[in-house]
């Protein structure tokens, strides 16, 4: 089989116009997606089931127009037969938005108000859960490197999915985001020209090897797995916002569990730990960008 890519027609796709269900049936539409999911968990052991059904339920239609089936259960029926599907699928709830030096305002406070802090450690551990394909795994080691601590700071930056670890590792990003990056890098503190990180040719760039030096890609499921370590730093932005507010729960549980006492986390602008179990866990450092620190 083949997947079309962001070549396939825009046109094609809204031609066909597959739905998920018929209009109004939205039980129907739920249990669909419902039984995909289950053969998801079956065939990969990736389980999307506590996501959250606005996310599920747009990404599955995407899947839907462009893999050319007619609904929710015909992409299903592919899915037991057709690896190549089920691995297009699993890219397609995997993959989030994310961008250098994204909300400037978060990396100023990181430098001014975290980095600080984590100066007076002899070795500091941090962790990206959800990295994606490294964004912003590339903006906090240049943060580092720029306050002079990198050498003594091991990055671990996660991921579910192995495919997206491995663009991470690659640190080859699109030419055309350079200017966007740059301007979010200078408004977050940046110190020197952003092209200074980076080689470039036609269509990419490639950024430098000393910023991958002190980091460890690896598969991590916040689903499902445990704590590995324990953390001075935490980030996990626009993560949660895909998760079901159980699975947020047991998340936080998480990063409560990893994080040293002191420890910072920061979150995406839409996330919190106001309505969770562990609000009375943290002071806020700052609202707006949403970073807090551990206090007991």
């Amino acid at each position: 089989m083949t997947i079309p890519g962001k070549d396939f027609p825009a046109d094609q796709a809204q031609a066909k116009a597959p739905g998920l269900a018929v209009p109004g049936d939205e039980e129907k539409e739920f249990d669909d997606l419902r039984l995909l999911l289950d053969t998801v968990h079956q065939r990969s052991g990736l389980d999307f089931r506590e996501y959250a059904f606005s996310s599920l339920r747009r990404r599955v239609a995407r899947a839907v127009r462009e893999t050319g089936t007619e609904n929710v259960s015909g992409l299903h029926l592919r899915l037991k037969s057709d690896g190549q599907a089920l691995d297009y699928l699993i890219r397609q709830l995997t993959v989030h938005t994310t961008a250098m030096f994204r909300d400037p305002g978060f990396f100023r406070v990181l430098r001014e108000q975290v980095v600080p802090v984590l100066k007076t450690y002899p070795f500091v551990r941090l962790w990206v859960a959800g990295c994606s394909t490294g964004e912003e795994v590339y903006s906090l080691s240049i943060l580092l490197h720029e306050e002079g601590i990198a050498e003594r700071c091991r990055i671990y930056a996660t991921d579910l999915s192995e495919n997206v670890l491995e663009r991470a590792r690659a640190g080859v990003f699109p030419l055309a985001a350079m200017q966007e990056y740059s301007r979010n890098y200078q408004l977050a503190g940046g110190r020197v020209p952003f092209s200074d990180y980076f080689t470039a040719d036609t269509e990419s760039v490639i950024f430098r090897r000393h910023l991958r030096d002190n980091v460890v890609f690896g598969t991590h499921n916040l689903v499902s797995d445990a704590s590995f370590n324990e953390f001075h730093l935490i980030l996990c932005r626009n993560v949660m916002i895909y998760f079901q507010r159980e699975l947020q729960e047991r998340v936080h549980a998480l990063f409560h569990d990893s994080l040293v006492t002191f420890g910072f986390l920061g979150l995406g602008r839409s996330e919190a730990v106001r309505f969770t179990a562990y609000r009375d866990c943290y002071d806020t450092i700052d609202a707006k960008e949403r970073v807090f620190r551990k206090i007991k």
